[in-house]
């Protein structure tokens, strides 16, 4: 057995009926490249069930103490069925991208079975009617818990389900896989009471290691290398309430390329401050057309891996986090570009003063049964309406595939993401690069966004916008949608 972290935890705890606290992926295959041309669904149970001892989450589940007196453990699973979790569904003519979104979207509503391994595929056939994709294209929808893994974890999971050629070669197999005995409540309760015994010498430890990071903190501050200025709540938006239980997903495709020029026409800049820009500029652009745009810059919360080079393969989350200004309320790109930049920089000093891995380390002493009641509570009472959010929305990269991978023979021609929203924060880009395309996917509440195609359209001018400022010789915007 295995115990999750305080982190891992915290997406168990947080968990609601109208917050499911899973993360996912939305793959698009052409089956044309697999050998005889096609795939069915049949060779895709085969192909999953030869690679199972791949990544150690498609078989583990949770066992979970009285009360929540202390934090779960992971045990391998007695009555793992690899049908339960790899399910098949269809579109239904014309088959188009329109369709896929909400389909998604209602897939990733529905939260996952805690008692089981704490994933789902879901094959979605009938794409044939979206631009740029070959007919007869398949989805695989992913949903995987929090709790489980993070954006970076979940690269193995994703590595081994997929090979960089078309002939599905085989691997060497975890022939050695052997299930757990459920352990019994009174192992776990020992367990627990020896745990409690640790923990006031494990948090005096944390905190000797926190203090030399505040002390850098202050001198940073007086020497006037970090701001702490613009360290406030932010300011309150319709995405920013109580969430629903229901989800809707969109996505904008861009090319890297361009993406990687826009960042050299200001010094310093990165990928990601590119993408946050246009992050700020969708937002922006639809919550004018809504009315509903605040005088103060919006903020994103971006997650920040601290996964040491032996922790790859890890289960869980190993995740710090940084707040940054998304520019929302300055028109210009170039200058939304700009101060975006400088929020980053500013915001990863914060981080570094402090120690990233020091503020994970915390996360370790959240109390569990109390964790639990506090969620439900928060959501039960709506508090989220009645206090400026900590942050607007989340923006989350995941590094994906420089070369093109292939599912069960199946090329993929595109990926996108999918997270979480909860209470206070009803909107999560997912940004996905894969080859020569990096997308930016959001996962939204339907209440507070029941038009997700305006604020797709909005990425898209944004980008187009940033893109003709930064690169004189650029197009002018075309409007046109890319979806492969």
């Amino acid at each position: 057995m295995q115990q999750l972290s305080g982190q891992d935890a915290s997406f168990v705890y947080l968990e609601t009926p109208h917050t499911p606290m899973h993360i996912g992926s939305v793959g698009i295959y052409d089956p044309s490249t697999a050998p005889g041309g096609f795939v069915r669904f049949k060779d895709i149970l085969e192909f999953i069930g030869s690679r199972l001892g791949g990544a150690r989450s498609f078989r583990q589940r949770l066992v979970r103490l009285p009360f929540d007196l202390d934090h779960p453990y992971w045990i391998e699973d007695p009555d793992f069925d690899l049908e339960y979790h790899v399910r098949h569904i269809a579109l239904p003519k014309p088959g188009d991208w329109r369709q896929l979104c909400i389909q998604v979207a209602r897939l990733h509503s529905r939260p996952l079975d805690l008692s089981k391994p704490l994933w789902e595929f879901i094959i979605v056939e009938g794409l044939d009617n979206i631009e740029g994709l070959p007919p007869g294209c398949f989805a695989l929808v992913a949903k995987v818990h929090h709790a489980a893994i993070d954006g970076m974890s979940g690269v193995e999971m994703s590595a081994a389900i997929h090979d960089l050629s078309p002939d599905k070669p085989n691997r060497i197999a975890n022939d050695d896989w052997k299930p757990d005995d459920l352990p019994g409540v009174s192992d776990l309760l020992i367990k627990s009471y020896f745990n409690s015994l640790r923990k006031p010498l494990q948090f005096a430890e944390t905190i000797a290691r926190g203090v030399p990071g505040l002390a850098r903190l202050g001198q940073s501050v007086s020497k006037g290398d970090v701001s702490i200025a613009n360290q406030r709540p932010a300011p309150r938006t319709p995405l920013n309430g109580k969430v629903g239980s229901h989800r809707v997903f969109d996505a904008a495709p861009f090319p890297l390329a361009d993406i990687r020029t826009i960042k050299d026409a200001v010094p310093g800049a990165t990928v990601n401050d590119v993408i946050l820009t246009i992050v700020g500029g969708g937002l922006r652009r639809y919550l004018l057309n809504r009315g509903a745009l605040p005088a103060e810059s919006m903020t994103a919360m971006a997650p920040i891996s601290v996964r040491a080079e032996g922790e790859k393969a890890a289960l869980g989350n190993l995740v710090s986090a940084m707040v940054v200004g998304l520019g929302t309320h300055i028109a210009d790109p170039m200058e939304r570009l700009r101060h975006v930049h400088a929020e980053a920089v500013n915001s990863k000093a914060l981080t570094n003063a402090v120690g990233a891995r020091t503020l994970t380390d915390y996360s370790q002493f959240m109390p569990a049964g109390l964790s639990g009641v506090a969620a439900r509570l928060y959501t039960r009472l709506g508090a989220a309406n009645a206090h400026a959010p900590v942050f607007n929305t989340v923006v989350t990269n995941v590094p994906g595939s420089r070369v093109p991978l292939y599912f069960a023979g199946a090329k993929m021609v595109s990926m996108y993401g999918l997270g979480p929203i909860f209470d206070s924060m009803g909107l999560i880009n997912t940004i996905y690069s894969y080859v020569d395309t990096i997308a930016i996917s959001f996962t939204a509440d339907r209440d507070a966004m029941p038009d997700p195609s305006v604020y797709a359209d909005g990425l898209r001018q944004s980008f187009e916008e940033l893109k003709a400022a930064a690169i004189p010789s650029a197009t002018k915007p075309k409007g046109a949608k890319q979806h492969a």
